[in-house]
């Protein structure tokens, strides 16, 4: 059984070191003749059919106004294998440089947007923007989830969570408790 444990004052600008929502995730988008990728920790499952994610993408990125005019994206999940080219993308602008080249990622073609997907991540879910109301006062965007690709194995892979400060922890590791699962009372 866990022990109480004792706690110490933390700035509240610092909680996303542990609420961070999930794994750092590569947002492919394309527009015109314009494509880029960003970085992004801010996103969260909100339903589950229709399956909907909410993602919060800053204004002055440049993936912002792709993703704004286009109306959707690719949300590539990266495993640890692709540690440096998480924090390169995320470090440089698509503005100045085309990141696919840069850090040797490979584009495919998605089935129903136009952003492609990135062969070397282990899954792909294309999106459409489900509801732009929070977008001008928030930045918050909510995609439809309209096709997923996901790698067959390994069915655990190590993902990438961000805790700021360029530290980031590994997910991969499996407890199971399915002999006790309920599902949700409606």
């Amino acid at each position: 059984m866990a022990r109480p444990r004792r706690k110490t004052d933390l700035p509240v600008s610092e909680i996303r070191r542990y609420l961070e929502p999930g794994p750092i995730v590569l947002v492919t988008s394309a527009h015109g003749d314009e494509r880029n990728i960003m970085t992004m920790g801010w996103h969260t499952v909100m339903e589950f059919t229709p399956s909907l994610v909410g993602c919060i993408i800053a204004g002055g990125n440049h993936s912002f106004g792709l993703i704004r005019r286009s109306k959707e994206c690719v949300i590539n999940l990266p495993t640890t294998a692709l540690t440096d080219q998480v924090v390169g993308v995320g470090n440089t602008s698509g503005v100045e440089i085309d990141k696919f080249e840069k850090f040797k990622l490979t584009p495919e073609t998605a089935q129903h947007v136009k952003a492609p997907l990135i062969a070397e991540c282990h899954a792909s879910f294309e999106c459409r923007l489900a509801d732009g109301s929070l977008i001008s006062k928030y930045n918050f965007f909510i995609f439809e989830v309209v096709k997923a690709h996901v790698a067959a194995s390994p069915k655990h892979p190590q993902t990438l969570h961000y805790t700021g400060d360029g530290v980031f922890m590994t997910a991969g590791k499996v407890i199971s408790r399915r002999s006790q699962f309920r599902p949700a009372m409606l």
